[in-house]
């Protein structure tokens, strides 16, 4: 699977907040704030680098979605990763899109929610985009 992936010069608790800021100018809720770093040790004692899932909804996409094929719901919210690697600070977006495409019965998808998945990759390309312009 292919991700849209932006590198930046933040810490992990600024990137979080700076990826928050720039979803919501897409119409991107965070729903979810998963710290895998702190399950991991709390679970299995496991040390690992800051990694955090946010769970990005935009309601309007995601009642679109859903109004043309409720086990799309399945799908949602769309996943972004904030993690640490070499220093810096990468954040990574799903492309609802390829989803959609994976997820399929290899037949051709609905129209409309093939309108839906690519607008949300677009908006979550555009949100990562403006962390580094």
């Amino acid at each position: 699977m292919s991700a849209h992936t932006v590198t930046l010069d933040l810490s992990h608790t600024d990137a979080i907040d700076a990826v928050t800021a720039a979803l919501a100018t897409q119409g991107f809720g965070v729903l979810t704030t998963i710290d895998v770093r702190a399950t991991l040790k709390a679970k299995l004692g496991e040390d690992v680098e800051d990694y955090t899932i946010l769970g990005a909804c935009n309601p309007a996409l995601a009642h679109q979605a859903l109004s043309t094929d409720p086990e799309i719901g399945l799908l949602l919210p769309c996943n972004v990763t904030v993690r640490q690697s070499g220093g810096h600070t990468l954040v990574q977006a799903v492309d609802p899109a390829e989803l959609l495409a994976m997820a399929g019965d290899g037949g051709p998808q609905p129209a409309e929610l093939a309108a839906v998945a690519t607008d949300a990759s677009a908006r979550l390309h555009a949100a990562l985009d403006s962390l580094t312009g």
